[in-house]
C-alpha cells in the first residue's frame, strides 16, 4: 500500500488494469515509472536510499522476477544464499558452522555501494546470455533506466538498481552469480591433499608408545618378565598417552593440505582459508582484481581484510570465529571407551555484545550499560494484551535471529531482564499500580500470563522469556510468527476484535465482523503517536459485518429506515442516511 510517484496504491485494482498492462507490453508501448526516493536510518547513523516503484512497476517487477526465477535458480550457485526460496541467514550461517572447522584465516570483504554500482550493460551482457527475447531484456532495461524523483526533481539513473525494488534482489544474485562462478574455479584449483600430515610430537610419542607395546608383548609371551620391568612399561605407556592428548594430531601448518571456504548472502561474503597467510593475500587481491575488472566493483579498504579466524569477524550479525577445546573428553572408538583430545580450530557462532546492547537501548527497555531497565510510555495507551505482545513480537523475533549462537543464553540473559522488567513496568504505569503487584497478577509458576476473555470463554497470553527459546535449525518464513494471535498497532484494541461476533445492525452472526469508528477523530498530526492513538480508540465504535460496513460509508440506509421512509410517503428512499466520509473514519478489521 506505499505509493509511488503517481500516489496510487493497489486499492482499487482491477482485472482491467492488468489487462490494460498487458497490452502495452504486448505492443511495447509500456514504459517504467520513475521510482520514489525515500531514506531510511542505517546503524551506523547514515541514512538507506530505497526506491519505491509505482503499483503497475511493482506488479510487472513480479512477473519479471518469476520468470527469471525459473531461468537462474537451477544454475545458481550452492554458496549462494540470498533471496532465494528455502534460504535464510540461518542457512548461511549453518553451512559455515558445519564445513568451516579447521580454517586459519577469514577474508570479509565489503562492496561499496553494491546496488547503486551495478553496471547495467554488464547486467544486461549477462542477461541476453541465457535469454534470447529481445523485448524481455529491453524491459528489464527501462526498469533499470527508468530514474528516481527525489523532492519533485527528475534524476537518471546511470548505474545500480533501486533497493526496494521487487525485482533488484533477483538482478543482484544474477550479478554476482559471476563471482560465485570465479570463487568456486579458485575452489578446485586452491584445494590440495586429502588430510593433513601428522605432527613432529604426535609421530614420535606414536612411535615411542609403539615400540613399548611390543616390547610388553613379548615379555608377556616368554612367561618370565619381571613384574617391576612391566608395571614401569605400563607406566610409561600412561605417561605417553596423556601427553599425546596434549599435542596436535596433525601438522595445522602443513604446507601440502589447504582448503578454501566460501559463502555469499546478497552482497555479503565472506572466505575461509586453510593455508598461509600469504595465500590468503593473494587470493584477496585476485577478488578484488575480479570484482573492479568484470563487475566493476570496488572494495572498502577499510572495511575489508583478513582477519586472523582466532579473533574472527562478522558476518551477517553474527561473529565467526574459530576457538579449541585443549580438555581431552573420553569417547568410543573402534568400539572401546578411550581418551581423545578436544577439537582444534571448531568453528564457533557469537552473539556480538555491541547487538544486544543496541537493541535493548533502541527498543527504549532502559539502560543497559547502567542496568537500569524502564517502561515504554507510548504503550500507555494500548491495552494489556497489546503490550505483551508487542514486548514478544520483539524480544522473541530477536533471540531467534541469534539461536544459532553458542552462546545465545548467555549473551542474551541481561538483554531478557530488560524485556520482562520493561513490559511489567509499562504495565503497572498504565493502571498506576506497583511492579509488585503486576508480578504478582501475572506469575503463574515460573511464566507470567495476561488473562482477557473474548465472550465466555477464558484466554491467556504468555510473556515470551529466553527459556522458551528452541535452539534448532530454522528456515525461511519460521521466524517469529504466532501461532494463534498476531500484534499488529492498529485502531481497534485485540481483544475488542476477537469479541466482534454479531453485527449491530443487521443482527447476523454468520459473516465476518468489522469495528466500526462512528465519530470522526480530530486533526493530531502534530499531537504524536501517543495522543492520537489514545483519542482514536475511546471514540464511539460499532461492530458491523462487512456488506453493512460497506453500507454505512455508502451512505445507504437499514431496512429500518427504508420502512419510515415509505410510511412517510417519502419518494427518496434514502433520505435519513448519513453520508459518511470514509477517508476521514478509519475503520479497522
Amino acid at each position: 500500500m506505499t505509493p509511488g510517484v503517481d500516489g496510487e496504491t493497489f486499492d482499487g485494482f482491477s482485472p482491467e488494469k492488468v489487462s490494460s498492462i498487458i497490452d502495452r507490453l504486448a505492443d511495447g508501448s509500456y514504459r517504467p515509472k520513475p521510482v520514489r526516493r525515500v531514506y531510511i536510518p542505517k546503524a551506523n547513523g547514515k541514512k538507506r536510499p530505497l526506491g519505491v516503484p509505482t503499483t503497475e512497476d511493482k506488479l510487472v517487477q513480479e512477473v519479471v522476477r518469476t520468470l527469471l526465477e525459473e531461468i537462474y535458480e537451477p544454475l545458481f550457485s550452492q554458496h549462494s544464499h540470498g533471496f532465494r526460496t528455502r534460504r535464510s541467514c540461518h542457512t548461511a550461517l549453518e553451512s559455515i558452522r558445519a564445513q568451516w572447522t579447521g580454517v586459519k584465516w577469514l577474508i570479509d570483504v565489503d562492496v561499496v555501494g553494491f546496488f547503486d554500482n551495478i553496471d547495467h550493460d554488464v547486467l544486461i551482457g549477462l542477461l541476453e546470455r541465457r535469454i534470447a527475447d529481445r523485448r524481455f531484456v529491453r524491459l528489464v532495461r527501462g526498469l533499470l533506466k527508468a530514474g528516481y524523483i527525489e523532492d519533485w526533481v527528475y534524476h537518471r539513473t546511470y548505474s545500480g538498481t533501486p533497493q526496494g525494488g521487487v525485482v533488484s534482489p533477483m538482478l543482484a544474485n544474477i550479478y554476482l552469480h559471476e563471482l560465485d562462478l570465479f570463487v568456486q574455479e579458485r575452489i578446485a584449483s586452491f584445494t590440495k591433499g586429502d588430510k593433513r600430515a601428522r605432527s613432529k610430537d604426535s609421530r614420535r610419542i606414536g612411535l615411542r608408545t609403539c615400540y613399548l607395546r611390543k616390547q610388553l608383548d613379548a615379555k608377556r609371551a616368554k612367561g618370565h618378565a619381571d613384574p617391576q620391568k612391566i608395571d614401569s612399561m605400563l607406566e610409561e605407556i600412561g605417561r605417553l598417552k596423556a601427553e599425546r592428548a596434549t599435542v596436535p594430531a596433525s601438522d595445522a601448518l602443513d604446507p601440502n593440505y589447504r582448503r578454501l571456504r566460501y559463502c555469499r548472502y546478497a552482497d555479503d561474503f565472506l572466505i575461509g582459508v586453510t593455508g598461509s597467510k600469504a595465500e590468503a593475500r593473494q587470493l584477496m587481491d585476485e577478488v578484488r582484481v575480479f570484482l573492479a575488472d568484470t563487475l566493476k566493483l570496488e572494495i572498502s579498504a577499510e572495511k575489508s581484510g583478513i582477519r586472523k579466524a582466532t579473533d574472527g569477524a562478522r558476518f551477517l550479525g553474527y561473529q565467526v570465529c574459530t576457538s579449541t577445546n585443549r580438555n581431552p573428553h573420553k569417547a568410543i572408538f573402534s568400539g572401546r571407551p578411550t581418551l581423545r583430545r578436544g577439537l582444534a580450530d571448531r568453528l564457533r557462532l557469537r552473539v556480538p555484545r555491541d547487538r544486544v546492547v543496541r537493541f535493548v537501548n533502541d527498543k527504549g527497555w532502559g539502560d543497559y550499560e547502567a542496568f537500569q531497565p524502564r517502561g515504554r510510555p507510548e504503550l500507555r495507551f494500548a491495552s494489556d494484551v497489546e503490550i505483551v505482545l508487542a514486548y514478544n513480537a520483539q524480544w522473541r523475533g530477536f533471540a531467534n535471529y541469534y539461536a544459532l549462537a553458542d552462546d545465545v543464553k548467555r549473551k542474551l540473559n541481561k538483554g531478557g531482564y530488560f524485556a520482562l522488567f520493561s513490559c511489567v513496568k509499562t504495565i503497572a504505569s498504565k493502571h498506576r499500580t506497583s511492579v509488585r503487584s503486576v508480578f504478582a497478577r501475572m506469575r503463574r509458576g515460573t511464566d507470567f500470563f495476561i488473562r482477557f476473555e473474548v465472550g465466555d470463554e477464558a484466554r491467556a497470553i504468555k510473556l515470551w522469556q529466553l527459556k522458551d527459546l528452541r535452539q534448532h535449525v530454522r528456515t525461511w518464513g519460521g521466524i517469529d510468527i504466532p501461532r494463534s494471535t498476531q500484534f499488529v498497532f492498529s485502531r481497534t484494541e485485540l481483544v475488542e476484535r476477537l469479541n466482534a461476533r454479531q453485527c449491530e445492525r443487521c443482527g447476523r452472526e454468520d459473516l465476518p465482523c468489522e469495528v466500526h469508528h462512528v465519530r470522526r477523530i480530530a486533526e493530531m498530526a502534530h499531537a504524536g503517536l501517543s495522543r492520537s492513538m489514545r483519542a482514536a480508540r475511546q471514540r464511539k465504535r460499532a461492530v458491523l459485518c462487512v456488506p453493512c460496513h460497506n453500507a454505512v460509508h455508502a451512505g445507504q440506509p437499514t431496512d429500518r429506515q427504508r420502512r419510515i421512509a415509505r410510511s412517510r410517503g417519502e419518494p427518496d428512499a434514502l433520505k435519513g442516511a448519513r453520508p459518511v466520509r470514509r477517508g476521514a473514519e478509519q475503520c479497522s478489521q
